[in-house]
Parts: structure tokens; sequence; C-alpha cells
């Protein structure tokens, strides 16, 4: 009986050495805030952005707005287009353009603030996009209808298709076409024609006319010519009546 109360104190001691033991331990660390958005992830985990990405890690654009979206209060949004879109560009669209005008077509696509869905009912057109040019900001026009978003360039016109996030600071949504900027893709105003070349045989009136003497005019050298013809018949005269006489 003894030994058995014993074995049971031994018993009851073990217990409350590990319940102790494991109070005893540190808490695990709370979650820490989530960390900036990477769109390269974002975009990747897509699974058919890699034009896009290509794009943007080109123009370094990739690193400069995850870098922004530390100091951004508003956040971002970015329209990407899917590969299907890339293909469905012009053969040769994106090589004729020059390093500063793929910036600017990168950026036509992010705009600089958050939009989730439901806020694209009631945005304000013209929408900046972050790319800019000669003529200013790049803009874009936006309309929502029962959940549809129609985004339109003035060039062509998308419809979004998915959203790949929608959390602020960053919302990603995918296009099936690539936004084409109208100041980069619109129609050029035709060239001033050179004037026309004179017609065969003709010549102008200043080819015609002799040189005028230094310090005259045309017109004071046609007066002066009659005169002077004027005083040659008068001598003629003199000299037939003077023959006669």
């Amino acid at each position: 009986m003894a030994s058995s109360c014993h074995a049971s104190l031994i018993s009851l001691s073990l217990v409350l050495t590990i319940l102790s033991f494991s109070n005893a331990q540190p808490a695990a660390p709370a979650p820490g805030p989530a960390g900036t958005p990477n769109l390269t992830a974002i975009l990747e985990k897509g699974g058919q952005y890699t034009s896009f990405i290509r794009l943007l890690k080109e123009t370094q654009l990739d690193k400069q707005i995850e870098s922004q979206l530390n100091n951004s209060y508003a956040g971002f949004t970015v329209l990407a287009p899917t590969d299907n879109a890339f293909n469905s560009l012009k053969a040769g669209t994106l090589n004729s353009l020059s390093q500063t005008e793929q910036v600017a077509l990168a950026l036509y696509h992010v705009l600089p603030q958050y939009y989730s869905i439901e806020n694209f009912q009631t945005v304000s057109n013209p929408v900046r996009t972050q790319a800019s040019g000669s003529n200013g900001v790049y803009t874009v026009n936006i309309t929502s209808a029962t959940n549809q978003v129609n985004i339109s360039t003035g060039v062509n016109d998308v419809t979004i298709s998915n959203t790949l996030r929608s959390t602020f600071p960053l919302a990603v949504y995918s296009i099936e076409k690539v936004l084409l900027p109208n100041d980069l893709f619109g129609a050029k105003p035709p060239a001033h024609a050179p004037p026309a070349p004179a017609p065969a045989g003709k010549t102008s009136k200043s080819d015609t006319e002799g040189p005028s003497e230094a310090g005259t005019s045309t017109s004071s050298n046609s007066a002066v010519g009659i005169k002077w013809s004027s005083l040659a018949g008068l001598s003629l005269v003199g000299a037939t009546l003077g023959a006669l006489l």
C-alpha cells in the first residue's frame, strides 16, 4: 500500500514538472505584417503572362513598381495582357518601338491608384496611367456595368477577363488585348505635300525680264526708256526738216 502511494506521488510529480516546463516555453511569435506584393510572382502564378513579364523586366519596371508600392498611399492597379494578347499584335510591333516607347507601353498598363472591381463603377474619366509623353499623361476611359469593366484607349477596347489579385495596395487584372496608347499607335496626321513644280515650258516673269539698273525700279526704268525714245524721235524730225530747207 505504501509503495503504491509512493508511486502515485512520483507520477504526480512528473506530471507537474512536465506542465511547468511547457508553460515556461516562449510563445510563438505572432505573424508579421504582410510584405510588399511581388508583381512578378503574381503574374508567374497566373501562368500566361510570360510576354508581359519579359516587357516589365526588360524595361526594369518590375522592380520600380514594387519599390513604389512601399511609398504609395493610393496603391496601384495593373492591367496584365495575356500571352495571347501579345501574340495577336502585328508582327514586329514591339521591335518597332524605341526603348522609351516600350517603357511608355508598359507603364500604360499601370494605373497610379488601387481600384477594386466595385471602384470602377464610380471612376471619373479620363483615368490617368503611369505613362506620359510629349503630349502629357496617357489616359484611358473606363466604364463598368454589372461587374463587367471595359477599357478604351481610343485605338482599341478590352474587357477585364479575370482577377489575379484584389487586395490593397495592389490590384492585378487580366486582359485579352494589349492596350495601345493613341500617342504611339493612333492615326498620324498627313504630312504637308511639297509645292508642285512649274509646268514644263513656262518661265516666271523674273526669268524673262532683263536685269534692272542698280538703285532704280522696273517701273522707273520703263518711264526713263519712254523719255529717251521720245527725245530720239524729235531729233530725227529736226534733222529731216533741216535737210528739206
